[in-house]
């Protein structure tokens, strides 16, 4: 009976009729995540329906339908396991067939390779001016509650809390350290505003950047060119201390590129460049507090990816076509200085020129768009474990294809060269 069951599982498993419902959900799934990224956005929508096992459509944000579906990986799973099962029951090795047996296999390792990639691989970017020297690249799109650890001047100890915890609320702790975090309001998106001293009522928080400005909760948004600026108040819990310290954190404050944008953009217009240079530096200066003779640093700011060696920005060039704002060559040249493998050297990074250095593809991407003056250039940082498998599996699919047209093309030229033997009922008619 088992045995019957497991021979009926492998027959449905391995059937045409699976692999056809499969890529007519796969045709369904992309239409929906098509519409989806009116509301949720290109990179939302690509997590929510591609990057997923699960997902649910909405015609609308808050209507009461919702159409389950398979997600991306989901089906992607499925037509791999639907592909191997198929091979097995039915493919049956010759040397005649040996070119569909690596096509088959190239596939396979196709279908594998985008998996990983969508699993495992991660994107940031490494903004750098001439003469700055990092040792960390920051991520587009996620963010980081940081308390950092600053009362040895020779190292910082880092604790760090994913965005997503400050959506869930609550109080966040680590053994690290003597205190817990309570949040006490999150938003994904926010609208910075100047607090003048005329301004009535009382400040969000007590002290830092909440005395010279104002965070007010935004829609997110959904545009390929924008970008969600979250904040949270947060208050430092102390189990011996009677009041908590409250404190609000925002990318606006720890991010460097930001800070410049709204500099030049917004308050420079408006107030003139000394006000805005003055109220750049009170969002850039850390918000500290003691607890137990220590000396923290508090700040909501991009995810940082840390890697044991630096970049160092020697300079930068761009270059337009004459009369255009088009860009005809921009390129950074970067000193790479790693201790485990010996001394610095000096590379070139530009386009079709990537930097491949220890796991990681840092490519030419852009620059300072904000003041085309600045010589800041802005590479983007790639993680892919994964990032061979599509080379080799296109090699192997078209190994397979030509080895396939060989064997046939060999064939063909035998029976014209030999000619064709004659059919029995032929040779009974002649006799």
């Amino acid at each position: 009976m088992v045995a019957l069951m497991l021979r009926r599982a492998f027959s449905f498993i391995s059937s045409l009729r699976l692999t056809v419902v499969l890529l007519a959900l796969s045709i369904a799934l992309v239409f929906f995540g098509t519409l989806g990224q009116v509301s949720d956005g290109l990179y939302e929508a690509q997590t929510r329906y591609f990057k997923s096992w699960v997902t649910t459509w909405q015609p609308s944000a808050g209507s009461w339908f919702h159409l389950p579906l398979p997600g991306g990986y989901l089906l992607g799973t499925s037509l791999l396991v639907n592909l191997l099962a198929a091979h097995w029951k039915r493919f049956k090795f010759a040397w005649k067939k040996s070119g569909i047996l690596l096509t088959h296999v190239g596939v396979i390792l196709l279908l594998v390779g985008q998996l990983a990639t969508d699993m495992f691989a991660v994107e940031s970017y490494l903004r750098l001016t001439e003469g700055e020297t990092k040792f960390f690249s920051e991520s587009h799109r996620e963010n980081e509650l940081v308390v950092i650890d600053v009362t040895d001047p020779m190292k910082d100890l880092v604790f760090s809390f994913p965005e997503s915890r400050l959506a869930q609320g609550g109080e966040l702790s680590h053994p690290g350290l003597p205190f817990g975090i309570r949040i006490k309001q999150y938003s994904s998106n926010s609208d910075l505003q100047l607090r003048g001293p005329q301004s009535g009522g009382e400040p969000q928080a007590p002290s830092g950047i909440a005395t010279r400005f104002t965070f007010t909760p935004e829609a997110p948004t959904a545009t390929m060119d924008g970008r969600n600026i979250p904040f949270a108040l947060v208050e430092v819990v102390q189990s011996n201390a009677p009041t908590a310290q409250a404190w609000m954190v925002t990318p606006y404050a720890s991010d460097e590129a930001l800070r410049l944008e709204l500099e030049r953009k917004s308050f420079t217009p408006k107030l003139g460049p000394e006000l805005a240079a003055s109220l750049v530096a009170t969002l850039a200066k850390p918000q500290s507090f003691d607890v137990q003779a220590r000396t923290y640093h508090i700040a909501l700011r991009p995810t940082r990816y840390y890697t044991p060696y630096s970049l160092h920005l020697l300079s930068f060039k761009h270059d337009k076509y004459i009369g255009t704002e088009k860009p005809k060559d921009f390129r950074s040249r970067v000193r790479l200085t790693d201790a485990a493998a010996g001394g610095p050297r000096e590379i070139d990074i530009y386009m079709n020129n990537p930097l491949r250095y220890a796991g990681l593809t840092y490519f030419q991407a852009s620059f300072d768009e904000v003041d085309p003056r600045a010589r800041a250039t802005v590479l983007q940082v790639v993680k892919n474990p994964s990032w061979l498998t599509p080379y080799f599996g296109c090699v192997i699919v078209g190994a397979g294809m030509l080895i396939q047209f060989l064997i046939h093309l060999v064939g063909f030229i035998a029976r014209k060269a030999g000619g064709a033997a004659p059919s029995p009922a032929a040779t009974a008619a002649i006799a």
